[in-house]
């Protein structure tokens, strides 16, 4: 399943750019370069939903029920 994230590329101290994404606590890095931390935000947003994912795994109860649910998102 594919989904879209909203990156917000902020230059800071000595040139580094920092990338948050919002929705997504957790889920924020830098690079020296726009390149650089684009490729390691896309590294960053992975670990931190595999993380959520094993944590919800661990929590559940075994008579749990998953589903997926679908939601439109408003784009800018």
């Amino acid at each position: 399943m594919k989904r879209k994230y909203a990156v917000v590329y902020q230059p800071i101290e000595d040139g580094w750019i920092m990338a948050p994404v919002p929705e997504l606590p957790g889920a924020v890095t830098q690079g020296r370069t726009l390149a650089q931390a684009r490729s390691m935000i896309k590294e960053a947003v992975e670990l931190v939903l595999e993380s959520y994912r094993a944590n919800a795994e661990k929590d559940a109860q075994g008579n749990a029920i998953w589903e997926t649910l679908t939601v439109e998102v408003p784009t800018r």
